[in-house]
């Protein structure tokens, strides 16, 4: 699997955070142990690549770095609701109106925050080696010798998580030891002592969705009585306890993990599944977008283009439709219906988000056969919607006449027709209509 591309987002109080979208299927929001993460490195370590990449098989995965660590701003977090408010900026960058939640080890306090604000928008919750309260955590022996030797010499001290997790003597004790340095730096790991008053006991009883509570026997610093006090807060919660450390047994727990999140499978969006076969493609890029640079400035510009991008798959999957992650064509996006109907409608909805944000849309819809590989679309028809795309003026739709006969009943539309185009790289010409909004 193809690394993810590393995305940004910005929190309501300025913070960047750095995100990666994988995989296919039902989103998984997966707040991972801030002293492990590193959105870009993660995929190549031994134990996180391969969990990372279990659960990408089955579910569109949204990881992100909480603030302070990975490629994420590194600032020190003063309260919980900070690292919330991370969670919020990605989960609303991502679009998804429901996603499983995924909280691991440390992250556990702000994943379970976050759910219990968001209930609405979490299908499943589940729990890795984690606690509600951070004086628990810290008060451990455990914890606070590793806290101490990181004080005196942070390699020392990195490396012995390292063969706590892998055990002594073996190259991926080692290699965790300066992963978990290219995480988090000295004063961002012994800063923990700060966070004692960090306690989302209370809100947990908020959470409303099925919830899995996992604990490995070999953790040291999550106790078992740390994990069934969580899970008898939370409503709909059940424990479960797996023998050996968070690295022993990987693919038994993403089986697992697996598994529960595809339970709820009835209640997550079926927009992320990417049809095969006849399917309508849309279309949108940016009108004219070297002139917007030039006029509102690099950075301004790409603020912008980045918003509009969430706002468009928003959209999309509103109608039913599967953006396609990671493939950006220019500055726009391209997705995929099995309805020209639903196509149409949200072609003119982005068209609409992209007027209102300042960067109106060439828009174009087409209808044909697809080739689905992993979580992109391929083939001739493709190619048609991108030329019939750069065919229109800023803010209007065009389809073909493939769209046209299949929608014209049901869209609610009008069609004027634009007579037939030759487009470049197609043999035939291709009649292309504009759709005009008000009329059936």
């Amino acid at each position: 699997m193809i690394e993810p591309e590393v995305r940004y987002c910005t929190t309501t109080d300025g913070v960047r955070i750095a995100y990666t979208v994988s995989g296919a299927g039902r989103p998984l929001l997966f707040c991972m142990e801030p002293t492990t993460s590193h959105v870009q490195l993660e995929w190549s370590h031994p134990a996180l690549g391969t969990v990372l990449r279990g659960l990408a098989q089955n579910n569109t995965v949204i990881r992100y770095d909480h603030r302070g660590y990975g490629l994420s701003d590194r600032l020190i977090a003063k309260t919980l609701d900070e690292w919330v408010l991370d969670i919020e900026a990605v989960a609303q960058r991502a679009g998804f109106p429901e996603l499983a939640l995924f909280g691991m080890q440390l992250a556990t306090p702000a994943a379970i925050a976050f759910a219990a604000r968001h209930p609405e928008r979490i299908s499943r919750f589940v729990v890795a080696d984690g606690f509600a309260r951070w004086g628990d955590f810290l008060a451990l022996p455990q914890v606070q010798a590793i806290q101490g030797a990181a004080r005196l010499d942070f390699n020392v001290a990195t490396e012995a998580i390292g063969f706590a997790a892998f055990g002594a003597g073996r190259e991926e004790s080692r290699e965790h030891g300066k992963y978990i340095r290219a995480c988090v730096n000295q004063e961002q790991f012994v800063s923990y002592d700060t966070y004692g008053a960090w306690d989302a006991s209370d809100l947990a009883g908020s959470i409303g969705a099925p919830t899995l509570v996992l604990r490995h026997s070999g953790i040291e610093y999550v106790t078992l009585e740390m994990a069934k006090d969580l899970a008898s807060r939370i409503p709909n919660a059940q424990l479960t306890v797996l023998e050996g450390g968070w690295a022993d047994h990987l693919e038994d727990f993403g089986q697992l993990v697996r598994k529960f999140i595809g339970a709820g499978a009835e209640r997550a969006t079926a927009s992320a599944e990417l049809p095969s076969g006849m399917t309508a493609i849309l279309f949108a890029d940016i009108a004219d977008s070297t002139a917007l640079t030039e006029r509102l400035g690099d950075a301004a510009f790409r603020a912008k283009a980045r918003d509009l991008d969430a706002a468009l798959r928003t959209v999309i999957r509103e109608q039913a439709g599967a953006p396609i992650e990671g493939k950006l064509l220019g500055d726009g996006v391209l997705a995929v219906f099995t309805s020209a109907r639903q196509a149409i409608e949200a072609a003119l909805a982005c068209g609409a988000a992209g007027a209102s944000g300042g960067l109106p849309l060439h828009l174009g819809v087409h209808a044909g056969d697809v080739i689905r590989e992993e979580n992109n679309v391929y083939g001739g028809a493709v190619n048609i919607a991108s030329r019939i795309s750069g065919l229109s003026e800023p803010g209007e739709v065009l389809v073909s006449d493939t769209v046209r006969g299949l929608a014209r009943t049901s869209a609610g539309v009008r069609f004027e027709d634009r007579g037939e185009q030759a487009l470049k790289g197609v043999g035939e010409p291709v009649r292309v209509w504009a759709v005009v909004e008000g009329g059936g």
